[in-house]
């Protein structure tokens, strides 16, 4: 009985992961280069259950042997393992903005281990000057004129230097060359991950590599093809109709579990307060 308790408890706990999962999505609908969570729901490992028993030999002094006779499988409930990024490329929206600038996958090989495209990004440092990547690229120029995210990281060059310009009068070319005045002024740093997944999310829409290392040059790889455009900026990749279909569907799912266990309370409240009285 009591293992039922706990089989509709981490179905309710999951569906409430998964819930506060979508939710995070709605809420990053309009943030640019939002990159939307899919769950990945597992079940604990099956027991085996077995019935343990003894059977009387027919020997003259008597004997009993011990019998185990296979009953099968119980699943013990599911949890949500863990939330994985979805890196399909959001749409392009027009802001004319120079210093908003929307990367474009081209041409990206796709990962033969897990049969899934690589990705590429923007390089920029966070507060403590680590490596860190982006797909927002809302960017603005500070007091100083370096190139920063909306939340202040240094947007950073092909050889990890911040970039530094005059003005917002500048250009950027499809090859990622920033121009004032015809001058070349930098060329914005681009990362390549052939296996995004293995990625880290962190706030404010960056990633980072499983130890911090730097990745690829995607400049020095010449499988992998991308542009930029400027003027623009990449949408998240949030579909909120289907969110909100999936956020009903997990509610459902919880309000389901919530239910059996409501009725597992009822059936140990009887047997505790009634079947004492049979005697």
């Amino acid at each position: 009985m009591l293992r039922g308790f706990y089989t509709a408890a981490s179905g309710m706990l999951s569906q409430q992961r998964r819930t506060e999962m979508l939710t995070n999505n709605l809420a990053n609908a309009n943030t640019p280069g939002f990159k939307a969570d899919q769950s990945s729901m597992r079940a604990f490992p099956e027991m085996l259950i077995q019935r343990m028993g003894l059977t009387d030999i027919p020997v003259e002094n008597g004997y009993r042997l011990p019998v185990n006779s296979l009953v099968g499988g119980l699943n013990t409930g599911v949890y949500m393992q863990e939330a994985m990024p979805k890196f399909l490329q959001g749409d392009i929206q027009q802001t004319d903005r120079n210093t908003d600038i929307a990367l474009l996958n081209g041409n990206i090989p796709v990962n033969p281990e897990t049969g899934l495209s690589g990705t590429v990004f923007f390089a920029v440092a966070n507060g403590n000057g680590e490596p860190r990547y982006t797909r927002n690229g809302n960017f603005t120029l500070d007091g100083q004129g370096f190139l920063t995210t909306s939340a202040g990281y240094y947007v950073l060059d092909d050889q990890n230097k911040p970039i530094q310009l005059n003005s917002e009068n500048f250009t950027v070319g499809e090859d990622g060359t920033i121009r004032e005045d015809s001058r070349v002024a930098a060329r914005l740093g681009i990362g390549y991950s052939e296996d995004p997944y293995r990625l880290i999310k962190e706030g404010d829409g960056l990633f980072r590599t499983e130890n911090g290392a730097e990745l690829a040059n995607a400049y020095t790889d010449g499988n992998v093809g991308f542009a930029f455009k400027q003027g623009n900026i990449e949408a998240s990749n949030v579909d909120a109709s289907r969110t909100m279909t999936d956020m009903m569907t997990a509610y459902r799912a919880f309000e389901a579990n919530q239910k059996v266990l409501q009725a597992y309370d009822r059936s140990m409240e009887k047997a505790v307060n009634e079947i004492g009285r049979l005697g």
